[in-house]
C-alpha cells in the first residue's frame, strides 16, 4: 500500500501540474460566479438557477477532468517512455494501475472541493445581499447542506467514469479511449432506459440484448440527484449507502481487468 501511495501522491503533483486541469476548474468557477448573474434575471428562482448551474458545473467539468486526465495518466508513462523506468523499479505494475487511480480520485476530491466552496460562497453572497425577508419565500436554505449530498454522489460517479478511462487507457490509444469512455458516461445516464426497451419492439433477441446492456453498462442514473436536491427533496442516507456500494463494486469490476490487462502487456 505504500508503494501505491507514493504513485498517487506522484500522479496528483502530476494532475496539478497540467495546464488542462487549471482551465477547466477556472471556467467551472467561472460558470458558478455566472450562475448568480443569471439568478438575478429570474425573479423568484435566483436560489434554484444557482444551486442547478452550479452542480451542473461541478459535474460536467468533473466529467471532463476524470476523461481527459485519467486516459493520459497511463498513455502518458508509455509514449514518453518512462514506463520502462518504472517498471525497472521495486514496482508491480497492478501498483502503478491503483496508484494512478487514486492520484486521478486525490485530484478530483480537491476540485470538486473547491468548487463546491465557490457554489457556497454565492449562495451566501446570495443570502446575504437579499436579507432574511426574501428567504421566507424559498424552499430550502441557501447554503443548504444537501448540496453536498450531491456533491458526493457526482465524485462517486466520477470515480466510476475515472475507472473506465482508465480501464481503457490500458490497452487503447487516448483518442480512442476518450470516446469509449465519453460514450459509456453517455450510456450510463440513459442505462435505465434499457430496461423497457421490450415494450417498444417486438423482437424478442433485440429485448434480451438490450437487458443484457443494462445489466453490463454502468448505471449512472442514481448519481444524479441534483434535481431533488435544488427542488428540496431528501436525499436518505439509506439511499446512498447503496448508491455508493453499487459505485464502488463497479470501480472494483473495472480495475481488477485493468491491471490484469496491464500486467500482461508488452511494452518490447
Amino acid at each position: 500500500m505504500r508503494v501505491v501511495g507514493l504513485i498517487a501522491i506522484n500522479a496528483f503533483r502530476e494532475s496539478v501540474r497540467d495546464k488542462v486541469l487549471y482551465n477547466l476548474v477556472f471556467f467551472a468557477l467561472l460558470l458558478i460566479g455566472a450562475s448568480y448573474l443569471i439568478g438575478q434575471l429570474t425573479a423568484g428562482q435566483d436560489i434554484k438557477i444557482i444551486k442547478d448551474l452550479g452542480l451542473a458545473a461541478t459535474s460536467i467539468f468533473g466529467l471532463f477532468m476524470a476523461i481527459f486526465i485519467g486516459i493520459g495518466l497511463v498513455s502518458k508513462e508509455v509514449e514518453r517512455r518512462s514506463i520502462y523506468s518504472l517498471l525497472a523499479k521495486p514496482i508491480r505494475r497492478y501498483q502503478l494501475v491503483l496508484g494512478k487511480y487514486a492520484g486521478l480520485m486525490l485530484t478530483l476530491a480537491v476540485n470538486l472541493s473547491i468548487m463546491a466552496l465557490a457554489l457556497y460562497a454565492v449562495l451566501a453572497y446570495m443570502a446575504w445581499t437579499l436579507g432574511p425577508e426574501a428567504s421566507k419565500g424559498w424552499e430550502t436554505p441557501a447554503v443548504d447542506p444537501m448540496l453536498m449530498r450531491a456533491v458526493v454522489l457526482t465524485f462517486l460517479e466520477l470515480g466510476i467514469v475515472t475507472a473506465i478511462a482508465i480501464f481503457f487507457s490500458t490497452f487503447s490509444t487516448p483518442l480512442l479511449s476518450a470516446a469509449l469512455t465519453f460514450g459509456l458516461f453517455v450510456a450510463g445516464r440513459f442505462s435505465g432506459d434499457l430496461r423497457q426497451f421490450n415494450q417498444v419492439v417486438e423482437s424478442r433477441a433485440a429485448a434480451r440484448a438490450a437487458e443484457a446492456l443494462y445489466w453490463v453498462l454502468p448505471n449512472l442514473a442514481p448519481f444524479d440527484v441534483r434535481a431533488q436536491v435544488v427542488h428540496g427533496q431528501s436525499v436518505p442516507l439509506g439511499y446512498m449507502a447503496l448508491t455508493a456500494a453499487y459505485g464502488l463494486l463497479y470501480i472494483a469490476a473495472l480495475l481488477v481487468p485493468a491491471t490484469l490487462i496491464f500486467s500482461r502487456r508488452d511494452f518490447k
